[in-house]
């Protein structure tokens, strides 16, 4: 296999090993923002407790449970992730790396591991 393939193949599992990377973040997103919601919570029942009704009312009608995008909520975002673009790019790297290197994997890596291997 010439050379720039095999640069191009390790520049398209590279990126996809970041796109995964972007994954576990959204993850992490949605996880942190379920905690917030989940604290928000509990002061809404804390400023209900102190007598602060409005305030608790203010919080809970605009805060507590709220879309964090337009019409969506955190699980929605990380869904259209994995069901879109990240499906979409693990599909088209397997096709590529498929058409132009059969079942291997790692190209570039193998190549460094022999050359290091041998010198």
């Amino acid at each position: 296999m010439d050379d720039a393939t095999v640069a191009a193949l390790g520049l398209l599992s590279e990126a996809l090993e970041t796109t995964e990377r972007a994954r576990g973040r959204l993850y992490d997103f949605h996880q942190l923002t379920g905690g917030a919601d989940k604290a928000v919570g509990e002061a809404v029942r804390l400023l209900r407790q102190a007598g602060h009704g409005t305030e608790a009312d203010l919080v809970e009608r605009e805060v507590r449970g709220a879309d964090v995008l337009p019409g969506m909520w955190t699980f929605e975002i990380v869904e259209a992730y994995d069901d879109g673009y990240h499906q979409r790019f693990r599909e088209v790297e397997r096709q590529v790396r498929e058409a132009l290197a059969g079942d291997r994997d790692h190209i570039a890596e193998a190549e460094m591991k022999q050359r290091r291997e041998t010198t």
